[in-house]
């Protein structure tokens, strides 16, 4: 039996989606390896992020009350003692800013081997990790050496954890040292931050399909009658048209919205490994054999020019 911690993310006093997603890869692992599922929470609202995480097939958390926001040193410390204290064989992390700041530093510290970005697990005498290559292109799976491992998850490649569980909550010391040099001073979002598209519930992407900057007044008043958030593929970005936070893809946001709309996107797989978690994905583009049509749940093969102000029309009437 070889146990598993995960442990969770929270930014400005909300718990991040990923947090549900590493407790569900978690929860798999655990079931794989015959181990509990501990997962752990540091600084913030303690108590309140615990009673959002007790969800089914948790077997304990641990709360670190220590901060508010994200501190390297903090997470460091309060990471390496939960590790000493429960032994787990494998420590997940989400494979975000933070984990990417934190994980790596860990796993030197501890001696384990350590597999980032990973799309899934799977434990059979051993963990093996999958993680894709060549721009999203080819999956490899690894065989993730030593006696214990630490991994970080990519964010929308596992569910959310759902159900009520009946973990047990504890307060856990781990006699920090908080007087480490560095101090989080505040929140700042980064490349103009008016909007943060991974929260969005209804989104509108744009590609190269709109052809030109003046086009996008006609996609600004589709997404004013729906209510929707604006994004767009990396074409869009790198032409100035859209600042950097729009851009969903490999190399900008992953989102997982209720709805994903993509208007005049092709569907490369870049930009695919940031939006195929969305619940429902409309695709409307003139080419019948576009890649984003093998992912969409609905497809409208049409020019973008007559549809999108038809569907203006009908969400204004």
């Amino acid at each position: 039996m070889s146990d598993v911690l995960a442990v969770t993310e929270h930014r400005r006093g909300e718990l991040r989606d990923v947090s549900f997603e590493v407790i569900t890869a978690g929860r798999e692992l655990a079931a794989e390896t015959g181990g509990e599922l501990h997962v752990a929470v540091i600084g913030g609202d303690t108590e309140s992020f615990a009673d959002s995480l007790n969800r089914e097939g948790v077997d304990a958390i641990h709360t670190v009350s220590e901060g508010e926001e994200f501190n390297h040193d903090i997470y460091a410390q309060a990471v390496e003692a939960l590790h000493a204290e429960l032994d787990p064989e494998v420590l997940l992390t989400p494979n975000s800013v933070n984990g990417l700041d934190y994980a790596p530093a860990v796993a030197n510290s501890l001696d384990l081997s350590l597999a980032t970005d990973a799309v899934d697990l799977d434990y059979d005498d051993g963990l093996t990790v999958t993680r894709e290559m060549y721009g999203s292109k080819v999956e490899t799976t690894i065989e993730v050496g030593g006696d214990q491992q630490a991994v970080t998850i990519r964010g929308a490649e596992w569910p959310a954890a759902e159900g009520v569980g009946d973990a047990e909550v504890s307060e856990f010391d781990a006699d920090i040292d908080t007087d480490t040099g560095s101090t989080v001073t505040g929140f700042e979002e980064v490349g103009g931050g008016d909007v943060d598209i991974s929260e969005a519930d209804f989104i509108v992407s744009i590609g190269r399909g709109i052809e030109e900057e003046e086009n996008l007044d006609l996609i600004r008043d589709l997404v004013d009658a729906t209510d929707a958030t604006l994004a767009s593929s990396r074409p869009i970005v790198d032409n100035g048209w859209l600042p950097k936070n729009r851009q969903v893809g490999q190399s900008g946001k992953v989102v997982t919205p209720t709805v994903y709309l993509a208007i005049g996107i092709s569907g490369a797989v870049q930009h695919v490994a940031g939006m195929k978690g969305a619940d429902n994905i409309i695709a409307i583009n003139t080419d019948p054999n576009a890649p984003i049509f093998d992912i969409a749940d609905y497809g409208i093969v049409g020019d973008l020019f007559e549809v999108v102000p038809e569907l203006i029309e009908q969400f204004e009437g």
